[in-house]
């Protein structure tokens, strides 16, 4: 099993005192992945949290490679709040070790300690919010780039050549 020191390095434990991890870590389900396999497929259902233990994995979209996630990242977020089909498949890049937690497992923590309940689900909106954030640059950051490929092939406009004769005082 997964030891409660490891687990406190992931955000999704932020501020949790190890008692409190303690009592998280029995609702762990522990995973191995050889390299090519996939953890989960894009539209198949999901309803769990990961955790990388060891190893790396590829988020693929339809055929575009979106990233890559190694030992201490976390996947599966929006799946486990909106009980959604898997976004995106993710697939190991080599032997990987994974630990999740469940909806169900998350409802349990609710009823066993509404206190455990409330860090997880702010970690798991800041998480959330820094992945969006992260999102909103490269988008914005494509933007940037489509604007200045449109502008390098467009031809210059016109210069007003000022007063007449050209020459500007």
């Amino acid at each position: 099993m997964i030891d409660t020191a490891s687990l406190q390095k992931y955000s999704l434990f932020g501020g949790m005192i190890p008692d409190q991890v303690e009592r998280i870590r029995p609702l762990l389900v522990r995973s191995d992945f050889s390299e090519g396999q996939s953890v989960l497929r894009e539209g198949d259902p999901n309803d769990s949290v990961y955790f990388i233990l060891d190893g790396r994995v590829q988020i693929v979209k339809g055929t575009r490679v979106l990233t890559e996630l190694g030992e201490g990242e976390t996947f599966g977020e929006m799946e486990l709040l909106d009980v959604q089909p898997s976004a995106a498949t993710v697939r190991a890049l080599g032997p990987l070790r994974v630990a999740a937690i469940s909806n169900r497992a998350v409802r349990q923590i609710y009823c066993m300690d509404p206190k455990i309940f409330a860090l997880l689900m702010m970690n798991l909106a800041r998480d959330l919010s820094r992945k969006l954030r992260r999102m909103d640059e490269i988008a914005a950051a494509l933007s940037d780039a489509a604007g200045a490929a449109r502008n390098f092939s467009s031809p210059a406009p016109p210069r007003d050549p000022g007063p007449a004769g050209g020459l500007d005082c």
